[in-house]
């Protein structure tokens, strides 16, 4: 059976049409322009973000030699908007989950933290969708919806009102104990239970849209990044992968129990299939192909490629890299910290800046995958990776390298939309369960780590000092 699967991702839309055995029949993909502004501001036009999931969903469409009989959607997760359900109409701009603005909102609410990390599963930062959703009230006055925007694509495309429980895990106001909205958690930011969408599982038909052409059942929604952790099988507990797209998310199947983090984490869904749980734990890395973007932008850079120069680990007291370009996230929740080179001499060079880069995003990855072992009482055995940055090859050698475990290469760049294909089909009961859905899969690339664990550790540990540096100076503004 073959469905169409869509990536809404930040900087573009991606659509495949997948058959069931997993071959990508067609592709196609549409740009969307964040707009970074002053203040912490990322916001992303929604018109242009609809249009790019028609036009990317229809041209793959067009591209398919075989009908399809179901769609997917994946969303950014914390991306929200307020709009009118009555008109489909949005009211503005929607804030990107890059928007930064509503530290305001969290700053205000720092006594009810950890009241709100207990329900929620989450840390009180402005990362998450509800303190964006109680700035926009603030600024931009009361709409009839104020939600996370896939909550709006699915109202376009279906009539519906309805979000997915993953996404709504993403939020600040969802119950992860109950899987519903928190009357508490919603009055804190000044919401109301009642006026937000449906909670859906993540596969189940939710709807029919006729938006690609013939009409279609819409069987699954789900978060990019539980989209992936999905595809990538990660389907027991301890089982991790991460995604380095313009940010790199580390994602592990903490079991069907809620999880809490003692170790700086969100804990959250990671999809529900009928009345089955999933859980994971999540940490975030802002700026990875972010970060690469920047250095081209600064001329230090050529092309992606360049990130592959060097040869060996870099000095232990050479340059290093801090890539809080927007902020830091888990486990550090620095939200002003800002990015920095720590180390330079007169005998640093250009490609030590570069190289700084590669090596900075890989220690800060690294640092999430030691608060996933704390949190799950064992190292990772092993780390499955995904995304563009994931071709460089030096790169994906120092993230095994400082983890100290294998790093396998996910097949394909598009572990997101297989992964929402895999749950469109499970969505309408054309695969028994989830490993049936995703298939076998084998990774392109193996990364044996090839650093004593002593060496790794010192090269950590000098890095969370240069964090912990920036993060101080940054509070003496």
């Amino acid at each position: 059976m073959n469905v169409l699967a869509i990536d809404q991702g930040t900087s573009a839309t991606k659509a495949l049409v997948v058959a069931g055995d997993g071959r990508v029949l067609a592709e196609s993909s549409a740009p969307v322009h964040p707009r970074a502004g002053g203040g912490g501001a990322v916001t992303q036009d929604p018109a242009e973000l609809f249009e790019s999931i028609l036009v990317a969903g229809r041209a793959a469409l067009a591209g398919a030699s075989e009908p399809v009989e179901a769609v997917g959607l994946g969303n950014q997760g914390e991306t929200v908007l307020a709009w009118d359900p009555a008109t489909g109409r949005p009211r503005g701009a929607a804030l990107s989950w890059q928007d930064r603005r509503a530290e305001t909102v969290a700053r205000a609410l720092a006594d009810d933290a950890e009241r709100l990390r207990a329900l929620t599963g989450l840390p009180l930062d402005s990362y998450f969708a509800a303190p964006k959703l109680a700035w926009l009230i603030d600024h931009e006055g009361a709409a009839p919806a104020v939600t996370t925007i896939d909550a709006w694509v699915t109202h376009r495309l279906t009539g519906e009102f309805v979000t997915d429980t993953a996404t709504a895990s993403r939020t600040l106001l969802l119950d992860l104990e109950r899987g519903d909205w928190s009357p508490e958690a919603c009055g804190l930011f000044g919401l109301d239970p009642a006026a937000q969408p449906r909670i859906a599982a993540n596969a189940e038909v939710i709807g029919e849209t006729d938006a690609f052409g013939p009409t279609l059942p819409v069987s699954a929604l789900v978060v990019d990044q539980q989209a992936a952790l999905f595809a990538e099988s990660c389907f027991e507990p301890g089982q991790a992968k991460c995604t380095y797209g313009t940010g790199a998310f580390l994602l592990a199947n903490a079991g069907r129990a809620p999880a809490r983090s003692g170790s700086g984490l969100a804990a959250c869904v990671a999809w529900r299939l009928g009345q089955e749980t999933a859980f994971c734990l999540d940490g975030q890395v802002y700026t990875a192909g972010a970060a690469v973007s920047w250095l081209r932008e600064l001329g230090l850079l050529n092309t992606p490629a360049e990130l592959d120069q060097a040869h060996g680990p870099p000095p232990l007291d050479g340059p290093l890299f801090v890539p809080a370009l927007a902020g830091l996230g888990a486990p550090y929740w620095a939200p002003t910290a800002r990015a920095g080179w720590v180390g330079l001499s007169l005998a640093s060079r250009r490609e030590d800046l570069v190289d700084a880069v590669v090596w900075g995003v890989a220690a800060q990855v690294a640092a999430l995958g030691a608060a996933l072992a704390r949190d799950l009482g064992g190292p990772l055995e092993r780390l499955r990776v995904d995304g563009g940055l994931t071709r460089s090859r030096r790169l994906m050698q120092a993230q095994a390298d400082l983890l100290g475990v294998p790093v396998e290469r996910y097949p394909s760049p598009d572990a997101t939309a297989l992964g929402v294909a895999a749950l469109a089909r499970l969505g309408i009961g054309a695969a028994p369960d989830p490993a049936a859905a995703v298939g076998e899969w084998r990774p392109s690339a193996v990364f044996e780590p090839r650093m004593s664990t002593d060496e790794a550790a010192e090269r950590l540990v000098r890095f969370d000092a240069a964090v912990r540096s920036l993060i101080a100076l940054e509070g003496e503004r």
